[in-house]
C-alpha cells in the first residue's frame, strides 16, 4: 500500500494523524498491550508481530492491525524498522 492511500483509510476510518515509528536492528519489545487501537504501515525493514498464538511477519507496504489491549510482542529484522502508526 501507498504512503498517501493509508493515510486517507486512517483519517476516513477516525484514527489520529500518522506518528512515525522507527526501532533498531534486531529489537524486540517484549509482551505488552497498547491502550489505543493502532494500524501500521511498514515503509521500510520487518517486524514480526506475536500475538494470539500466531507470529505475522511485516515488510515494506504491509498493513497490519492491533485491537486495544491486545496482548502481543514485537521483533524486528536486521535493518530495523519504520512504519506510520495511526491511533484511536
Amino acid at each position: 500500500m501507498e504512503q498517501q492511500e493509508f493515510i486517507d483509510i486512517l483519517r476516513a476510518e477516525g484514527y489520529a494523524e500518522p506518528v512515525l515509528v522507527q526501532r533498531g536492528p534486531d529489537g524486540r519489545l517484549d509482551d505488552h498491550a497498547h491502550p489505543f487501537e493502532a494500524k501500521g504501515l511498514v515503509l521500510t525493514g520487518e517486524m514480526r508481530i506475536h500475538a494470539g498464538g500466531e507470529i505475522k511477519i511485516y515488510r515494506a507496504g504491509d498493513v497490519f492491525h492491533l485491537r486495544r489491549a491486545e496482548p502481543h510482542r514485537e521483533s524486528y529484522g536486521p535493518a530495523g524498522v519504520a512504519y506510520l502508526s495511526g491511533r484511536r
